[in-house]
Order: structure tokens, then sequence, then C-alpha cells
């Protein structure tokens, strides 16, 4: 509650609440979600700001509404995202349906906790409810798991319309997550034997609020998150000009879409918030993250799994080949990844010792902690804090599996000693 109202003081202090004006609240399916949701929508109206309640809907379709709606000042989903089921929390986004840049969030932050001014008795904001919208197109059989989150109110309905059928598991929306519920190879193998039984062109995995994506072959066997942005890029660089965004921490198989096309191709900070505001600054056509997040402008400037689905369906399509028999050729890469706690470490000098660790040659960007890449091996490491936990992340790329652990080793090794 007394982050929602911070949240509205932010809101009020920066000039965006009109008379009129409202915040749009939503969440995901989990179990704690609708007294979370309830208690930031009181926050807000405690400060003078009316809410409309959106119930269950995925993050991206919520920020959507956010946009076309002229009268919300801004958007408030209660959602954990992939993370396991005992977690909830806060995405906050202003009127333009993206979600706050850090200085943004910085400010919120500060006046959570300083404790945000409330309204008087005669000054309180109302409530009301609001309904979404889905689109149309067409496209192939699709096995489906949404994993009892939001995606299951808008996922299937939308595959149904693009003229699919659908063979879902996982599509309540009860927040009773049956595995966990981050979209990675690990935690698909029900939705391996589903496309297995089902005969299903392609199988799809949605994550609790609906902004990524992961997809499983033909055979029943998961491709990688990182493919579900190069497929949708492929298929939006092939009719449109214009860069490709995706963060530090992303597969080269991204790059090596937009190389072949031709594309200028550009690497943001993690989060999504970065990445976006790179695609605004240099007008991408496409962009997100190899999390199985794919951010479409023209749409939304938001991660969306629904967007990633029709992008990567009309792509199927318009090849007409299956989902091995596109990726048939083309380099795999091998990610490994790493974390270390953070207590008493001096990040400059991790940052000399990585250096001085690994080899020689590797082109530095610092945009985000250390991110080093030998372009002629097709090898990069990244090393960084985590932005969700107390963890320093390390994460190493290469197209031999020997060579991107070596890597990760060397930097973590480094890093402990």
């Amino acid at each position: 509650a007394r982050y929602g109202a911070a949240f509205a003081r932010y809101l009020v202090d920066s000039g965006a609440v009109n008379p009129g004006a409202h915040v749009v609240v939503g969440r995901d399916s989990r179990t704690s979600g609708e007294l979370l949701a309830d208690a930031a929508a009181a926050g807000l109206r405690a400060a003078g700001v009316p809410v409309l309640h959106a119930g269950i809907a995925p993050t991206p379709t919520l920020l959507l509404s956010v946009r076309d709606d002229e009268r919300a000042a801004g958007g408030l989903v209660v959602t954990a995202s992939h993370n396991p089921i005992e977690w909830n929390g806060l995405k906050l986004a202003g009127g333009g349906g993206t979600f706050l840049a850090p200085d943004a969030g910085r400010a919120v932050q500060d006046l959570f906790e300083t404790g945000p001014a409330l309204a008087g008795w005669d000054g309180l904001g109302g409530a009301g409810s609001l309904e979404g919208v889905v689109v149309r197109a067409r496209g192939p059989v699709v096995a489906l798991d949404c994993v009892h989150g939001a995606g299951g109110v808008v996922v299937p309905e939308l595959l149904r319309r693009l003229g699919c059928r659908v063979e879902g598991i996982g599509l309540a929306t009860d927040g009773m997550f049956p595995r966990d519920p981050e979209p990675v190879s690990a935690n698909l193998a029900e939705l391996g034997r589903l496309v297995r039984s089902s005969g299903a062109d392609v199988g799809m995995a949605v994550d609790p609020d609906g902004d990524r994506l992961a997809l499983v072959d033909e055979n029943g066997r998961p491709v990688g998150e990182d493919w579900t942005l190069a497929l949708a890029a492929e298929y939006v660089l092939g009719r449109h000009e214009g860069p490709l965004v995706t963060n530090l921490s992303s597969s080269q198989c991204i790059e090596d879409v937009a190389s072949r096309i031709g594309a200028p191709f550009l690497r943001a900070p993690v989060g999504e918030a970065s990445v976006v505001a790179r695609m605004m600054d240099v007008e991408a056509v496409i962009g997100g993250e190899g999390n199985g997040g794919v951010i479409l402008p023209e749409l939304n400037l938001t991660r969306d799994a629904a967007v990633a689905a029709v992008l990567v369906l009309s792509l199927l399509a318009t090849t007409g080949a299956s989902l091995g028999e596109l990726l048939e050729g083309r380099v795999r890469y091998h990610m490994m990844k790493r974390k270390v706690s953070m207590e008493g470490l001096d990040l400059r000098g991790i940052y000399e010792r990585v250096r001085v660790a690994v080899p020689e040659g590797g082109e530095e960007n610092t945009d985000d902690g250390l991110h080093l890449a030998w372009a002629a091996e097709r090898e990069w490491l990244h090393v960084r804090p985590s932005g969700t936990e107390p963890k320093l992340r390390i994460i190493a790329e290469a197209t031999d599996p020997g060579r991107a652990e070596a890597l990760a080793d060397l930097a973590g090794g480094s890093v402990k000693g």
C-alpha cells in the first residue's frame, strides 16, 4: 500500500495526473496477487489517484491498455514474473505504457522510504474496472503451456483466432504453478511430451505474467529462449528496415540474424527498461532480451509473449518450414552461467582480476559491469551485479560448450580468488 501511494505521489509530482486521470492496476495469477493488488490500489487511492482494476491479465496486455488509454497516468502490475510461486512484486509503468526508467524508479523508491503524502478525506481516489482486447490473424497447431499464469487469459484465445488448434496445459489462471515457472529448457519436459503426443507443429511456453515465450520444436525438444527473439527478429527484419537491439547477456544467435539480413545490431545493459531506452534512441524496429522477451515497438514498447508467438508463427507459415528445419545448419551457441555472493566484493577489483585471468584481445564494454567479446572466436564473457538479488552474475557463451565453461570458470575463479 505504501508503494502504491509512493507511485501515486510520483505521478502527481511529475504532472502526469490531470483531472479525470487514473492508474490501471492488474496482476498475474499468483495466489497472493489479489490481496496485494488491492493493497497497492488502496495506496494509490489514499494518495488521491483513482484506479481502474484490470484483474488477471498478462503484463504486456496491461501495458498496451495503459498506452491506448488517454486518461491513464500509469500502470501498476502485481507480479513476480518468472520467479518461484512464493514471490510477488510490483512493475510500474508511465502513461505511455513503458516501464519507469531507472531514475524514475529511484524517485518512487525515495518516496516509499520517506513516506509519501496522502490525500485528505475529501480527496481520495475512486475505483472502476477495465476489460481487455485481443487481435486476429492465422497460424498452425500449437502445444501451449501457460503454467497456470496470466497468459492463460489471452494467449490461448489469440492462438485460436489465429486459426491454430491449441493443445494446452496449465491454462487455468489459479496461480498454482505445477513446476518452476521460468520458461527455461530444464522446465519444459511436460510441454515436450505434449508436443509429441498431440503431433503439434510447435510448443510454446509462457511465463506467469505473459512477457516471455520459450519454444519447443516439433520433436519435443526445447530450442533455448534466445531463439525466440532471433526468429521473431528474422520475420520483422525481413519486412522492415531498421536496427535490432538486445542486451549484453543475450546470445549471438540474435546478432547472427541481423548480420545475415544486414540490419544494424546494438546491445544495451541488461534489463527491459535499458533495452527499451536504447530502442527508442535508435528507432529500432524490434528488440528484446534473450530470455524469450520480444519487444515490437510498432505495437508496444514492452516484452510480450503473445506478440512473440504471432511473429514466430508468421515466420513458420511464410517459410513453410518446421521449427527444427528452420534451425538446421545454423550456428548453435552454448551458454554457461554462474552466480557468486556479492558480500564483501569490490567490483572494480573484481573486473581487473577478470581482465587478467581471461585471454587477451577481448573487445570491452563497461555499460553494465564488464563485457568482453572475442569476435573471431565467437565467444563472450559478461560479469555484472544482479539487479534482483545480492549476487554477481557470470555468463559466458561460445560455439563449444567446453570453451564457454572454461571462460566462466576463469572468471569465477578470479572473483573468488
